[in-house]
């Protein structure tokens, strides 16, 4: 089946469609792993928590732990929604 041709303005709502799309999920995906980070520290896995808790800067090493696990999530969140994106659906008869 061919594909319908795109009016410019037709391209560009979809891509902010395809952007918003992505930024949702990434967001989603970061807020994932900052709750995975926070319940690694609150359920004191490794003795991490107590560990952050007798800091003299326990800012630091949070930020350690939220940051990374945040980015990771966030990413593979974004790459599952490019092999996921709905874009095939408009085409289907």
């Amino acid at each position: 089946m061919e594909k319908p041709e795109l009016t410019p303005e037709e391209a560009r709502k979809d891509h902010w469609r395809m952007l918003r799309f992505m930024a949702l999920n990434a967001a989603l995906g970061s807020l994932v792993g900052a709750a995975t980070a926070a319940a690694v520290i609150l359920l004191d896995v490794g003795g991490i928590g107590t560990r952050i808790a007798h800091a003299a800067n326990p800012v630091m090493p949070v930020l350690l732990l939220v940051v990374p696990f945040a980015s990771l999530f966030g990413g593979a969140a974004t790459a599952s929604a490019i092999l996921m994106m709905p874009y095939e659906k408009k085409y289907r008869d």
